[in-house]
């Protein structure tokens, strides 16, 4: 799976080869948490257009972001019909959690640490889609695939609207969410989660 090397470099980490061995032994829980992601990123995009009415460009982004991802979650909930999986209610990961509780809370470092949040979230699906679409049946890996395209897109949507609110260079809050984000895939959880943890992390990527 051929992803930007930029995507690969803005990651600190790749996704623990535990926890894809996790996804492959719960598909039912990957794709109803895949589903609830979907979701919640749509409603990320949503808040965000409403607490910043006066930007426009990031109202345009937004937008289109959370269609999108409504798209996806109909496209997610549609193959869990196909497959006879029900939508339940699943308890949510610590890994936004993770990232969100260093974000500051005063304007604008608010917005850029919430969009730099956003940016690190895009780019580890991305990843994750890449390195599970091969272990995967035909379909679910084709999909998988397909939604590879406009994952790296909302990364790099999200880091671009960051950099062009911030007063300041923003490498060093990057790097600084580079570390967090690395430390929260690499920590243990103990209910398997599209984002949740593994217990080991793997040092280097394989090629993809």
């Amino acid at each position: 799976m051929n992803l930007p090397r930029e995507l690969l470099e803005f990651l600190q980490c790749c996704t623990p080869e535990a926890w894809l061995n996790q996804a492959l032994e719960h598909p039912d829980e990957l794709l109803i948490d895949h589903a609830n992601c979907e979701k919640k990123a749509a409603s990320t995009a949503l808040n965000l257009i409403f607490r910043y009415t006066d930007k426009p460009e990031l109202l345009q982004k937004m937008s289109r972001l959370a269609r999108e991802e409504l798209r996806h979650f109909e496209q997610v909930t549609a193959m869990m019909a196909k497959r006879g999986i029900t939508y339940r209610v699943l308890s949510a990961s610590h890994y936004a959690q993770r990232l969100r509780q260093h974000a500051r809370t005063s304007e604008p470092g608010r917005l850029v640490d919430t969009l730099i949040i956003g940016a690190f979230i895009e780019a580890r699906s991305c990843e994750r889609f890449a390195r599970l679409a091969p272990r995967l049946d035909e379909e679910l890996g084709d999909f998988y695939r397909s939604l590879l395209k406009s994952e790296a897109r909302h990364y790099q949507d999200y880091l671009r609207l960051a950099k062009q609110y911030a007063e300041t260079s923003i490498e060093d809050r990057i790097a600084f969410f580079a570390d967090v984000e690395a430390k929260a895939i690499a920590q243990p959880d103990a209910e398997f989660r599209f984002h949740s943890g593994a217990v080991s992390a793997s040092a280097e990527c394989p090629a993809l």
